[in-house]
Formats: structure tokens, sequence, C-alpha cells
């Protein structure tokens, strides 16, 4: 029974089904739902909705933390739900939409989504959709495994439809630190000095009088669809730590190395994996999203406590998870993204950050949404609130794609995501370079030696030399800078036939 989930005695009357829940919305408006990579988003309201943009005109500008599990997002964008997406999905249906020109996406850093919300310059929220694991005596909202922008959409919005889910365990409460800052100018500093530290409340707060629909539903979240370690992925992680190792040996970091973010994706927690074996401990986290890799760093021993916005886990780590969560609770705290991903406290802690990219150049810059510079992938996330913010920058990717016909070290980026102004590091299987205090004619060499396929090098040393050989401080040939590209489009290959 839900009787002690729902706390709140007076909110028992708005308890309906999702199809009754769906009747409050209205063409036009714009949503604010949960869910931050297919964690604790709304199962139930998605379905309904989409239900009705079969049969009526309605479309939605629709806002969540970032990317939706449950085929969520396909689902309302086969249906024609979806007009306006931000600030971040994954889903090979909407992906198709959003290429096609059929729904409008907004790729946004993270952070930003709940400031574009504050300053006006985003339409106000209507309805906020809210999964959460209990709502207490006075209303307060018990998120489940993520906060992602659910307490900034529920600040904003006119109205809330909670998402009882009976399937997020109780034990989830005390889990979650919801702080949000005031309004600007008049925001005083945000006062969080280490990942451990809590300095919010553990519920979000409402109104009850707003809370307009209450649905019960027992659904799990999507587990995540990482692929376990492979040969490259654990070059990458062995180069890694061995880069970290030399940064505590120059003495720029300690053992305990500073606080660590890593992306959602195979490579980045292969890569936090990696450092269970590694001469490290004393470790914490402060990141977006927590994978596997971190709670198996917990189990080691070597991670001391994490911060995040969100935990995506496999299936049998979400069982294992759920199994011992009283232990896991003293170790992790979730928090709103905007503190998560907040670039000051970014740039004050000193964060390590490491992520992935679909390709980098010569000289560093990183593409890491666009494939051939025309069609959205996922978006870039939280990467460049840590990227551009964090004391170190890694990038990762493997050297290769599609059977060797696609390089992903490029003479220039078809996109730019993360400027060579902003990026430390980058690492394949192959090797890392660190082009810290380095510029471009000497970044360009090492990149090629240590990071390119051995198949690609040559190609790249000849065309850095034809173009260092034309001038200039970045030396570029436009005319041929994107052919490896065009020729990937025409034939089926980056390799020169």
């Amino acid at each position: 029974m839900y009787s002690d989930r729902l706390r709140h005695a007076g909110l028992r009357g708005k308890l309906m089904s999702a199809a009754q829940a769906a009747e409050f919305f209205r063409d036009g408006m714009t949503v604010g739902m949960s869910g931050f990579t297919r964690a604790g988003d709304a199962k139930a309201l998605p379905a309904a909705l989409a239900e009705r943009a079969r049969g009526e005109p309605l479309r939605l500008t629709l806002l969540t933390g970032a990317s939706l599990g449950n085929d969520s997002d396909g689902l309302m964008a086969e249906a024609g739900l979806i007009a306006r997406r931000l600030p971040f999905q994954a889903d090979a249906t909407l992906r198709r939409k959003i290429n096609d020109g059929a729904v409008m996406f907004i790729d946004q850093h993270l952070s930003e989504t709940a400031e574009s919300l504050r300053s006006g310059s985003l339409a106000p929220v209507d309805i906020a959709v809210i999964e959460a694991a209990a709502i207490a005596e006075d209303g307060g909202i018990v998120p489940t495994m993520a906060v992602g922008n659910s307490a900034s959409f529920v600040q904003g919005a006119k109205q809330v439809i909670v998402e009882l889910n009976l399937a997020a365990p109780a034990a989830l409460e005390g889990l979650h630190d919801i702080y949000l800052p005031a309004d600007r100018p008049e925001r005083a500093p945000i006062p969080l000095a280490g990942p451990s530290q809590r300095i919010g409340a553990p519920r979000i707060a409402v109104d009850p009088e707003r809370i307009a629909a209450i649905v019960v539903t027992d659904s799990p979240d999507s587990p995540s669809t990482i692929l376990p370690p492979d040969a490259e992925t654990a070059a990458i992680a062995r180069h890694v730590i061995e880069f970290l190792a030399g940064e505590v040996e120059c003495r720029r970091l300690s053992p305990r190395l500073a606080p660590l973010q890593a992306g959602i994706g195979t490579i980045a927690n292969a890569v936090l994996h990696g450092l269970i074996d590694s001469p490290f401990s004393g470790l914490t986290m402060y990141s977006e999203v927590l994978q596997d890799s971190a709670i198996a760093l917990i189990d080691s021993g070597q991670l001391e406590f994490a911060s995040a916005s969100s935990i995506t886990l496999s299936k049998d780590m979400h069982e294992r998870f759920l199994r011992d969560i009283e232990r896991y609770r003293e170790r992790i705290v979730l928090r709103p993204q905007e503190i998560s991903n907040h670039p000051e406290i970014v740039r004050r802690l000193g964060i390590i950050a490491l992520n992935t990219a679909l390709e980098f150049d010569l000289y560093g810059n990183v593409n890491s949404t666009h494939v051939g510079g025309t069609h959205m992938m996922n978006g870039i996330g939280g990467s460049g609130d840590f990227a551009r913010n964090g004391q170190l920058s890694l990038f990762v990717s493997k050297s290769v794609a599609k059977g060797g016909d696609i390089s992903s070290v490029v003479p220039m980026v078809s996109h730019v995501d993360h400027t060579e102004h902003d990026v430390d590091v980058l690492v394949t299987e192959w090797g890392l370079a660190d082009l810290r205090g380095l510029a471009p004619r000497e970044r360009a060499p090492l990149i090629i030696e240590r990071c390119a396929h051995p198949e690609y090098r040559p190609a790249l040393r000849a065309y850095f030399a034809e173009a260092c050989r034309r001038g200039g401080h970045t030396p570029h040939l436009l005319e041929r800078a994107l052919c490896w590209h065009e020729r990937y489009r025409t034939a089926g290959s980056m390799r020169e036939s």
C-alpha cells in the first residue's frame, strides 16, 4: 500500500489515473519532467500524454534534467507530442525527429536550464511532472534516483503532478540535498565547500495546493546500457591512471587526487573502473551522474564519498545498490543539477573532469555532439560545465569507429563543442597527449603520434606539414580541412583510396 508513502492526508483526494492526470495538459504548454540519464523519470504520464496526442492536437515544449528512460522520449516523439525539447536527450526515435527538423532541440549546458527559467529567457513551466518515493506530511516531495531540474520545475510551475513510484524504496529518503540559489543579483555565494557537505533540505518544498494530481506507479528505472570494458577502454584507463600518477609524483596532485567527474557512457565508466587497481585512495567524486564504477569504487574502499545529481546503474548493480541502500546513503548525496554542475563550485573544488569526445582535431578542439558536423547525437550535457571550469579537463575516445572507416582524430572537427582553450588532455587507446602549455604547432605532432590510429597518421602528418608551409598560428588548409568528413559521406570511409 501507499499509505506510508503519501503522508499528507489532505492530498489523498488527488489520487487519480495517469489518463485522468493527462487531461490537465493543453496544447502549447511548457512541461518540466523529472529524469536524468534514465533515472528518476516519470513512468506513466509520458505514455498517457502520447495516447492523447495520437487522437487530438497536443504539442508540448518538454524540459527535463537530461535523458529519460523507458523509451519515453521516443514514445512521445513518435506520437507528435514534442514540439520543442531541451536540454539533452539520448533516444534514437527522438534523435531522428530532431535531425529531420520535426522537433526543435535546444542543446544546453546542463547547469543553465534552471538559470534560463529563473531569468525568464525560457517560458515558465505550466506543469511539473515529478517522480517521488514519498510525499511528506508537509507536502514535500522526496525524489527517487535523480534530482536533475525537478526542484526548479516545482519552484516555478503553476501546477505539479506527482508520480508516486512504489518501486522506488522508501529508504531513498535522506539521500537528497535540495538547495536552490536565490534570484540574481541579490544571490549569496553557494555555501558548499566539499562533496560530502549538505547545505539544503532532504525534500523538494511545495505548497500542497499546487499539487493537482498524484498518480501511483510501480515501475523501476530503465537499466544503464553501458558496455563492459574492452581492450581499448582498458588501454585508455591505463593511460589516464599513468598520467594521474605522474601528477602525484610531480606534487601537482595528492594521492587523494581531487574530486572526480566522469561523463555518462562506456568509456568514462571503464576509466573509473580502472581506478580500483590504482594506487590512489581516499577519493571523492563531484559529478553529475554516478554509474556502476562509482558503486564499485565505494565497495573497494577507494571512494570515500560521491556527490551527483543522478544514479544510473546496470540491472545487477542496481539490485546490489538497493540491497545495501542504507550503507550507500551514508556515502552518496544527490543534488539539483544546477548545483552538481555549477561552474563556480567546479572551479573552486578543482575538479578533475573526464568526458567523451566523438572526434577531436590536431589542435585540441572537441566535437562531442554532432555526427558529420550536422546530425545531433545526444547533446553537450554537462561536459562543458566541467571542462571549462575544472582544474584538469580530459577527453577520451577510441581512435577509430565503424571498423576503422572513421578516424576520431581529424584535421579539423566538423562541429566545436569544446574549444582548444578548454581541453588539457586527449586520450585514445594508443596514448595520451598532454596539451597544457603548448602552442598549436606543438600540439598537432603530439596528438598525431600519441592519439591517432597508426593507419591515419601518415595522412595527418602530410596535412599538417603542408598547412605549416602555408603558414599561420594555427595552420590549416581550409579547402581540405573537412575533406575527410566529405569522403566518409560520399564513399563510406575516411581512408584515402
